[in-house]
């Protein structure tokens, strides 16, 4: 089920707000596309990224995909565990599976993503 407290992108990355801070991982339904992760590749604290820009890769058993910005912002921390244990982006995509912490630059931008139903519906589509 897509957790409905979170905003979604075309791109199969979710955001979940906390203030002004954004927590950024991939979906559920991206993890199964890409099936087993091998190696995921993070921006280092401090960079700051356009919506839309890429921010860093994730290789699976099947492909090497690239991760967009839902949001302009900052990278203010990154999730150092997927280094050692990419594989916790397949078992908790939601959770012990996020990616990076971001500042946002301006919270505005969250108004185009999509709910939980509109990335259902977007997901059903494709």
């Amino acid at each position: 089920m897509t957790p409905t407290d979170l905003l979604y992108t075309k791109e199969h990355e979710w955001l979940r707000m906390d203030g002004e801070i954004g927590t950024i991982g991939i979906t559920d339904h991206a993890q199964q596309e890409l099936g087993d992760v091998v190696y995921i590749e993070l921006p280092k604290p401090g960079a700051t990224f356009d919506s839309g820009a890429t921010f860093g890769s994730v290789e699976s058993v099947k492909a090497v995909s690239e991760l967009f910005m839902p949001v302009s912002g900052e990278v203010v921390e990154i999730n150092e565990d997927l280094a050692s244990g990419p594989e916790k982006i397949n078992a908790d995509p939601y959770g012990v599976g996020w990616m990076m912490r971001v500042r946002l630059k301006d919270k505005n931008e969250t108004v185009g993503l999509m709910s939980a139903r509109k990335y259902d519906e977007f997901t059903k589509e494709e």
